[in-house]
């Protein structure tokens, strides 16, 4: 009897020590990990405040750490409605300073506490301050969003929860505190790191604190609070390099109303620069965007576009690996009265070879190339070039299932898919890294964007670059740089010839069969010549072709980023 008695015992101490544990774990789990935000969630229900940053989150850095939405400060005025004795008068002393609206103003007098959406200018805020109104303060508030937010379609923009579907998303989603009304990524990497970038509560606000019922404590006391650090947020550093960046989009804002640019680290694969026009201001999403608020929000760097000639780069390097064709390879071309396809150029290119059909982008003759390879081997070299690959590193984007190499395949479509035309769809970023493989001696790798997720200045998650797989030999990818410079040396790339260092390239311009008979003009390619450093792919929807629009518009963008080379050490 006693020895059950002392088994009962030791399981009820058994028991008893397990609940003890799972206390001291409950407890852990409250007071030590999830302290922070049963503490802000205390200090909410205990006061009234206003945050001075419009957007509580992490920073999208640069490679060089600069944000790139280019945060800036402004003074504002900050307004606690509860405790003004007259809203009415406040009100109009407001709109007099201001020299704003008296009924916008009494309205959002009306409201909780806040900041007003007015700069204030000093004289503005010394008047303010001699008013002497309870419940106004004039004060710094941070902006996410400065005057020029670089790469607007990759960054994204924010938006205030807009359903009870989205809120309840957001809260299975993470274990952040959200409430309706708070601002949250809606496109681009805002929405991708909504659950990194969100932060627990503002760098500095202001705050009046109150009793259960409501009632100031202590009166009208007013706390400017200054965290040292807020543990929730996290900072997105990306590849993208700042300076080329606003080099690019400088070029874009004068020459390309609609297409992209993508300029990539030639050998890394990683994205310097990736810009979209028609653009938009993520601080005000929507307003004043050309072309209307979806068009702008498409990032047309990783969007689908028929290549037309650029796509010739994989096809020479199918028919050079296979060894169906040298560059003294003979071919006729008849122009527009080719039995089979007719040429870009009316007149034709007459008895030409191969090397010079690439470089003058002949049709016939690359028509003829499509047919000796056959359908299967093009939708192999386009895969190894990563023309079906739509990954890039850090960057989610949701895959476009419109791309479909094996439609090369179906009847009839091999002919019009030699020259890039029919089924064959490519983004800008892929065709930047199929020539990043041409440069990289055969090596194709995927594209990177983003570095690296930060935490106070340390890294918590990386992504590290593609190291690589063979696509094509190295003395294929020799023989394509070797076409690549003739075409811009003889062919139809002349107007791409970057002074002093060289360049190479090729051409597209296709056809999008619309009624207005739309062309979407392309030039990809690389400088300096000898030991690439940078490549970039121009698009310009509704261009006149490639080597007329496109053309210049690389040359352009290459002599400024060669200029920034020389005159701020890019490269170090």
């Amino acid at each position: 009897m006693d020895i059950l008695r002392q088994k009962r015992l030791v399981q009820i101490f058994f028991i008893f020590w397990l609940c003890f544990l799972g206390l001291i774990a409950r407890l852990w789990l409250i007071q030590i990990r999830d302290g922070p935000v049963y503490s802000a969630l205390a200090l909410e229900q205990g006061s009234y405040w206003v945050s001075l940053e419009d957007a509580p989150r992490g920073k999208i850095l640069d490679r060089n750490l600069v944000p790139i939405a280019g945060e800036r400060r402004e003074d504002r005025v900050v307004v606690f409605p509860m405790v003004m004795k007259d809203r009415e008068e406040v009100a109009r002393g407001l709109a007099d300073v201001l020299q704003a609206d008296f009924n916008e103003v009494r309205r959002r007098l009306e409201g909780g506490a806040g900041y007003l959406p007015y700069r204030v200018a000093p004289e503005q805020s010394a008047a303010i301050k001699e008013r002497g109104w309870p419940g106004v303060l004039v004060l710094p508030v941070l902006f996410r969003y400065g005057e020029r937010t670089l790469a607007a379609q990759t960054v994204g923009h924010l938006g205030k929860i807009s359903s009870h579907d989205e809120f309840l998303r957001l809260k299975e989603q993470s274990k952040k505190i959200y409430h309706y009304g708070d601002m949250v990524g809606k496109t681009g990497l805002e929405r991708y790191y909504e659950e990194e970038l969100k932060g627990l509560r503002p760098l500095e606000a202001v705050r009046v604190f109150t009793d259960a019922a409501g009632r100031l404590l202590g009166g009208p006391s007013f706390y400017l609070e200054k965290q040292a650090e807020d543990r929730e947020r996290r900072d997105l550093v990306l590849t993208i390099d700042g300076r080329i960046q606003k080099a690019v989009e400088d070029v874009m804002d004068r020459r390309v109303p609609g297409g992209a640019v993508v300029v990539m680290e030639a050998g890394t694969g990683d994205i310097l620069a990736m810009a979209s026009r028609p653009g938009f201001n993520p601080a005000v999403p929507g307003q004043g965007a050309a072309g209307g608020a979806g068009e702008s929000f498409l990032d047309r760097c990783t969007a689908l576009y028929q290549p037309g000639s650029i796509f010739k780069i994989a096809v020479a390097a199918a028919a050079i690996e296979e060894g169906i064709v040298k560059e003294r390879s003979r071919f006729a071309c008849r122009g527009e009265k080719d039995d089979m396809i007719r040429c870009w150029k009316d007149e034709g290119h007459g008895e030409t070879d191969f090397a010079h059909a690439f470089a003058g982008s002949c049709n016939p003759a690359f028509a003829q190339i499509g047919l000796k390879l056959g359908a299967l081997k093009l939708i192999e070299y386009a895969g190894r070039l990563g023309l079906d690959e739509q990954t890039v590193i850090g960057y989610p984007v949701p895959f476009d299932r419109r791309q479909d190499l094996r439609l090369i395949g179906e009847p009839y479509n091999l002919v019009n898919s030699s020259i890039g035309q029919g089924p064959v769809l490519v983004t800008p970023v892929q065709v930047a890294s199929m020539l990043n493989a041409v440069v990289s001696g055969g090596i194709y790798r995927q594209p990177r964007l983003v570095m690296e997720v930060r935490q106070s200045g340390s890294s918590v998650r990386q992504f590290l670059p593609d190291e690589g797989r063979p696509a094509i030999s190295p003395e294929t990818a020799a023989r394509l740089r070797s076409l690549l410079e003739l075409v811009v040396d003889e062919g139809v790339g002349r107007e791409a010839q970057v002074d002093g260092c060289g360049s190479a390239g090729k051409t597209g311009s296709a056809q999008t069969g619309d009624a207005a008979g739309t062309v979407h003009a392309w030039f990809a390619g690389y400088a300096p010549r000898a030991n690439p450093r940078y490549i970039a792919v121009v698009l310009i929807e509704g261009g006149a072709s490639g080597g007329r629009s496109a053309a210049p518009v690389f040359k352009e963008i290459m002599e400024q980023i060669v200029r920034l080379e020389a005159n701020s050490g890019l490269t170090e």
